[in-house]
């Protein structure tokens, strides 16, 4: 893998953990290497608008990611990484506490003072929008999940999905006797231990019918993408997934994804070379 490669890795994963968007992990990762410089340099060494650069820097200096001088011209410095991720870990619990106390409290009053008459036998529909939503919509999925569920996607989702709540709820649903197929579209097989990480009850390798995501419990629900998380698109913003339960579309979408996976190649079973030369001769036709 190039040098290259890995900082835009580690820029994926960081995007994730310390919740920045693609600019502002660049940015960060820059100070780290270059030290302190002005905004307006570093607007210039990744070839970015002045305005937007200053947009971005405000933004990191609020949440304590980076800081300024007091000189002129300013220079921004980087908050060293386990700085940076203290600060991400207490908003988190910060937000969680939250959630626990106000939602504990509210749940009360709606099972009090409202009559539920939910129709549970309709199909239902919704657009889900934002990364962090559709991975936390996908955990629920899983965690409920008694029987078998395949996720179809690409590395780099895969890649993000590790730094979520989905592996831990894959070990809940193997414990309730459920299991979590994932089939990666990957072409290099030297990035296997990044897929084996994400801890899947079973990983095959094999080429999917587009570069979406695929998410779907066998008779139960169905969680779809028509892309995956991607450095094409500049933000966790911009991925959509629909949301559905209709039994037609859940089989349908769930025999594909059977067929995908007899067709495709255990993780553990690939051979390299082999691997590498049909990759090859594929994209040569």
């Amino acid at each position: 893998m190039s040098y290259q490669d890995q900082v835009s890795r580690i820029a994926t994963e960081l995007e994730e953990i310390l919740d920045l968007d693609d600019l502002e992990a660049k940015v960060y990762l820059n100070l780290l290497r270059a030290g302190p410089i002005t905004a307006s340099a570093l607007a210039k060494e990744l070839d970015i608008d002045r305005a937007r650069m200053y947009r971005t820097v405000d933004r990191l200096v609020n949440r304590n990611i980076i800081s300024t001088t007091l000189s002129s011209p300013k220079l921004c410095i980087a908050s060293d990484p386990h700085d940076a991720l203290k600060i991400a870990l207490s908003k988190k619990e910060d937000e969680v506490n939250k959630i626990k106390k106000l939602g504990e409290a509210i749940i009360d009053k709606i099972n009090e003072e409202i009559t539920s008459n939910q129709i549970n036998t309709v199909p239902t529909f919704r657009v889900v929008q934002g990364r962090q939503n559709i991975y936390a919509d996908i955990a629920q999925l899983i965690e409920n999940s008694v029987d078998t569920i395949y996720i179809a996607t690409t590395l780099d989702d895969v890649s993000r999905m590790y730094h979520s709540t989905i592996p831990e709820k894959i070990s809940i649903c193997e414990k309730n006797g459920g299991k979590v197929r994932l089939l990666v579209d990957m072409n290099d097989p030297k990035l296997a231990p990044f897929v084996k990480r994400f801890n899947a009850t079973e990983t095959k390798i094999g080429k999917m019918p587009s570069k979406g995501r695929i998410v779907v419990q066998k008779d139960k629900k169905m969680i779809m993408s028509d892309h995956a998380a991607s450095s094409q698109y500049s933000g966790s913003d911009s991925d959509f997934s629909l949301c559905t339960n209709s039994n037609e579309m859940v089989d349908n979408i769930f025999t594909l994804c059977s067929f995908l996976w007899d067709s495709s190649k255990p993780l553990k079973t690939i051979d390299v070379k082999n691997f590498i030369k049909k990759t090859s001769e594929d994209q040569s036709h």
